[in-house]
């Protein structure tokens, strides 16, 4: 397929093949808490690997497994704050999540949210694609930056070959090249645009289980990160429940809904500040901060220090 040539260096003519138990530890140093599974077989042809793409993280992910996983356990166990944009270079791959089932074939991009439950089916054939690591709040925050998960974006649309070309630049760039950061804001922006979706009307979402009511508090927590009036109660009163049963919904995941706001826009503010790292006129920590939804510095301070163990200027110096 002629828009692959650019990732020809990552078709090799012949893949290893590893104990699943190794490249189950490989794929877990570089993505997180995803289970593999193979039915009979105890090997796996293919690999785990990570790069660095113009200051981003990018995965090749190359398996034979019949499935990989990834539940609210394994999210409690090392919650994630990425969107994964995939690019599927060989075989196929069928991903379910937020209720939606796409298969991608070579050429097809489609986006990952690493905070939510994911299924990945194989069905014990090749399969090759690349992963990048996007910041999930850079991405999803905000009202004007809808964008829709698990959609199936094909090789032949122009968005699909405007984010491979844009991908395959990256890698051929390095970190401290004067041009990665506006190359990673380009990737930012076309990869809102590819996967945008309508505004969905500001409505109750009912839900009859756990796990369906957390996907939606989660959605209603990234469309309205910002938002002032964005606490536990309103999005209990949205999900049309107690906020009792909120709370007891969030002790599943070890965690609580108002410790995840305060995580989601601490990680805003850490994906911006890295951004404006060498910008001129860029605004300041406060003012990022007050931006994000925080209205007491010194706090905000605090739980920053706490979350990433270091301060917002160390950000900024380094």
């Amino acid at each position: 397929m002629q828009q692959m040539v650019e990732f020809g260096a990552m078709i090799p003519e012949q893949w290893p093949v590893t104990p699943v138990d190794d490249w189950t530890d490989q794929l877990k140093s570089i993505c997180g808490s995803f289970n593999p599974r193979r039915a009979e077989c105890k090997v796996v042809t293919g690999s785990a690997t990570i790069m660095d793409a113009g200051g981003l993280e990018l995965a090749q992910v190359a398996n034979d497994l019949d499935i990989i996983h990834r539940d609210f356990v394994d999210i409690k166990r090392d919650y994630g704050e990425n969107l994964f944009l995939l690019l599927q270079l060989e075989g196929t791959c069928g991903i379910e999540q937020r209720g939606r089932q796409s298969i991608i074939a070579p050429g097809d991009c489609i986006l990952v949210d690493s905070s939510a439950p994911s299924i990945f089916h194989f069905g014990g054939n090749f399969s090759n694609h690349l992963s990048v690591h996007l910041p999930r709040q850079l991405i999803v925050a905000g009202k004007a930056a809808q964008v829709e998960i698990s959609r199936r974006l094909e090789a032949e649309d122009p968005m699909s070959t405007m984010l491979r070309a844009l991908v395959a630049k990256l890698i051929r760039t390095d970190a401290h090249d004067k041009r990665a950061q506006n190359l990673r804001e380009l990737l930012f922006s076309a990869t809102r645009q590819a996967f945008a979706m309508d505004e969905e009307p500001d409505q109750s979402f009912p839900a009859d289980n756990a796990g369906g009511r957390l996907e939606i508090v989660q959605i209603l927590i990234d469309r309205h990160l910002t938002d002032e009036h964005l606490t536990p109660q309103w999005l209990a009163d949205k999900v049309g429940i107690s906020l009792r049963t909120l709370q007891e919904d969030f002790s599943a995941l070890g965690t609580t809904a108002t410790s995840l706001i305060r995580l989601r826009r601490l990680h805003l503010v850490h994906e911006q500040l890295l951004q404006m790292k060498n910008v001129p006129s860029a605004p300041t920590i406060a003012e990022v901060a007050y931006s994000a939804g925080f209205n007491d510095i010194s706090y905000f301070n605090r739980c920053f220090r706490k979350a990433f163990d270091c301060s917002p200027k160390d950000i900024l110096q380094h």
